[in-house]
């Protein structure tokens, strides 16, 4: 469950990036925001995954209150998420299957799980054969691939993801949507920003709009 209430965010300037939000997603709900370069997606994604804070007002995130939340107490709450970049964020010295394995070896999960799990979710984005590559060897397309395996490697409560089709092809691109659908259906909460406005349309899940750091409704 995602629920901001009231809030604001405000960088030296000052900037207002985001203005009053107010919005409710529940668990197990499917939800794409939508809204052109700089109205706050970004903003957004960046405070509910703690990496950003806010100005004022309440944010709470899979049960942790994420206003209050501590920087001790972080590293915990980030691994009960899932996340994808715009940027990645891969390890470049971690082969691909490295690289998806990590938040499974940072959970303490056994390694014989760990050597089961990974090929499959691999072979579920299409990256069996690049598994001992390493992420400069790779296309923008199979970076984005790898970051959404890791994202969802560890069955995350919430998954948050920011143009996770922005890099790939159409076809690729309804696989991993329908990859993402299927992890809803299983019970996560996924939040997904996009520009893909036909996509939006194909899938008809709920839609929330953001311009200028304000939301614009949706239905």
């Amino acid at each position: 469950m995602i629920e901001f209430s009231h809030v604001y965010k405000t960088y030296p300037g000052p900037v207002h990036a985001l203005k009053n939000i107010d919005l409710r997603i529940d668990k197990g709900e499917f939800v794409f925001l939508t809204g052109p370069s700089g109205a706050g997606k970004t903003t957004l994604f960046r405070m509910i995954s703690a990496f950003d804070h806010v100005t004022s007002g309440h944010l709470v995130v899979a049960n942790q209150e994420l206003t209050k939340i501590s920087s001790a107490d972080v590293p915990a709450f980030r691994r009960r998420i899932g996340v994808v970049f715009q940027d990645f964020k891969l390890l470049k010295n971690l082969t691909v299957f490295q690289n998806v394995a990590l938040p499974l070896k940072v959970l303490g999960e056994k390694e014989q799980n760990i050597r089961r799990r990974v090929p499959d979710f691999l072979e579920k984005v299409g990256l069996s054969h690049k598994t001992d590559q390493y992420p400069e060897s790779l296309s923008g397309g199979e970076q984005q691939r790898t970051a959404i395996a890791r994202a969802l490697i560890h069955q995350p409560g919430v998954l948050i993801a920011d143009e996770p089709t922005g890099n790939l092809d159409p076809r690729l691109s309804e696989e991993i949507m329908d990859l993402l659908e299927k992890v809803c259906a299983q019970g996560t909460t996924v939040f997904v920003a996009t520009h893909d406005h036909e996509m939006v349309k194909r899938r008809n899940k709920r839609t929330v709009s953001i311009r200028a750091g304000e939301l614009e409704g949706g239905r």
